[in-house]
């Protein structure tokens, strides 16, 4: 039943962790927030000149960074870069916090991180380099620059919803991690990726999130607390790989993938930009003028029949804090 997908939804980690990120928004926000620089985006979007400097970071899991050292190198370089991206821009630079147990430790770490910055084309500028730590542990913080923002604070009621995500990978075998990067060929990695500051330069979108940890599921949630909306999920029209399950999927990091909110004539025109690059790219729902997230599904060779269910409340609970308002 989808009353039971939603209840398990609510428990994963993905949306768990994000509830942490209240801890910050409570501790900082009504320090530092401000009307120039808005707190809760995939970046910092800081005025200056004529546009913006884009300034996010990320913290690797430990349990990737020990299973999976070179893996986790490449994560640390890639969803940055998607960070950057996805408000629009474009990357300048990496900075990466490195603690080993040794110097022996890190070198798939870094050889990871190198191949990524390659493939990306962004160099790795300085940063912080410990190997006497009693423990194995990477954050990277990333510089880029914007004309125009796609922003998680700019979806608005009627807006249709789109995920662009790029099918063409498989899942880790111990992570929820839809891999469409490392084998791929990077000139086409760069080119998928410059579809979104195309999206904010054209006008064509001005609203969009990365789909992060938290899944489709978490990174709409966040989305529309930022802007103060609520939402409606069809999950039946999701693109979905063969044969992976939809609970599973909804809660994976694709790699690439994209979470848009798009004045209802311009989606035509922004599927195709994705589609001509052979990503998948559909409507899955509609923004609404209130602040609760509904799950929808009907049968069309998935599990749920004609069922919708209230996902989230936001005038009864938050996510991660942080709002416009």
């Amino acid at each position: 039943m989808l009353a039971d997908l939603a209840a398990k939804l609510r428990q994963s980690m993905g949306i768990l962790h994000k509830q942490d990120i209240q801890i910050a928004a409570r501790g900082l926000g009504d320090r530092w927030n401000t009307d120039n620089i808005l707190l809760g985006d995939d970046c910092a979007a800081i005025p200056d000149r004529d546009g913006y400097l884009l300034l996010a970071a990320e913290g690797m899991l430990p349990q990737l960074i020990e299973t999976d050292p070179w893996f986790a190198g490449w994560c640390s370089v890639m969803v940055n870069v998607s960070d950057i991206y996805s408000m629009g821009g474009y990357p300048i630079a990496i900075v990466d916090t490195l603690w080993s147990r040794s110097p022996d430790s890190i070198q798939e770490l870094l050889a990871g991180m190198k191949a990524a910055a390659i493939a990306y084309q962004v160099p790795i500028v300085g940063g912080h380099t410990n190997c006497r730590s009693i423990y194995n542990a990477l954050s990277v913080a990333i510089l880029g620059r914007a004309q125009n923002l796609l922003t998680s604070f700019n979806a608005q009621p009627n807006d249709l919803l789109l995920v662009a995500i790029d099918m063409r990978g498989k899942f880790h075998p111990d992570y929820p991690f839809w891999n469409a990067a490392t084998t791929a060929n990077p000139i086409q990695l760069r080119e998928n990726l410059s579809i979104l500051p195309y999206l904010a330069k054209s006008e064509l979108c001005d609203a969009a999130k990365d789909i992060s940890m938290g899944g489709i599921i978490g990174t709409l949630l966040m989305f529309m607390e930022t802007s103060n909306c609520g939402a409606i999920l069809n999950l039946d029209n999701i693109p979905c790989p063969e044969n992976i399950d939809l609970e599973r999927w909804l809660i994976s990091f694709p790699s690439y993938g994209f979470l848009l909110s798009v004045r209802p004539d311009k989606v035509e025109a922004v599927q195709s930009l994705f589609q001509a690059q052979s990503l998948a790219c559909a409507v899955v729902g509609e923004v609404q003028d209130n602040q609760q997230i509904i799950l929808q599904g009907y049968a069309s060779g998935r599990e749920f029949q004609s069922e919708s269910v209230l996902f989230w409340d936001f005038a009864r609970e938050a996510l991660t804090g942080f709002s416009a308002n």
